[in-house]
């Protein structure tokens, strides 16, 4: 089964809201960030993708490791994913939906009424609830 990498990010309003996005043509929301391009670092890569998508710009002191996970990709028929997944602690700029984006949201941790995919339901949401609880 293939394996892509991806770089993730997940930043928490003040009222533990996690942002997640959804591309267009697509139903299931996820966390922003993408693909490494060649000689990226996971840093680099997911400030790049926060520019792209979210219009939004971040340093790399303002990242912390959550984990490395790995489970089925949501849009990629037949294909796992290998997530770094980082905690966006401070994020300039307001996000909004841009490029490959159609939309995003703002979810409570406990929010069973999205639909997500398996690397934030199977992964991310019970970190963040570790962590926070």
């Amino acid at each position: 089964m293939p394996i892509l990498h991806v770089v993730a990010g997940c930043l928490l309003d003040q009222k533990q809201r996690l942002l997640v996005v959804r591309k267009h043509g697509t139903q299931h929301f996820m966390l922003p960030g993408g693909k490494p391009e060649p000689g990226e670092t996971p840093l680099i890569t997911l400030a790049r993708e926060c520019q792209e998508e979210l219009g939004t710009s971040i340093g790399e002191g303002e990242l912390v490791m959550l984990g490395r996970f790995r489970t089925q990709a949501v849009n990629e028929p037949d294909t796992h994913v290998d997530a770094d997944v980082f905690m966006i602690e401070e994020m300039a700029g307001t996000p909004k939906a841009c490029g490959e984006l159609e939309e995003i949201r703002w979810m409570a941790l406990d929010d069973k009424t999205l639909p997500l995919a398996p690397l934030l339901t199977n992964e991310v949401l019970p970190a963040l609830r570790q962590r926070f609880d």
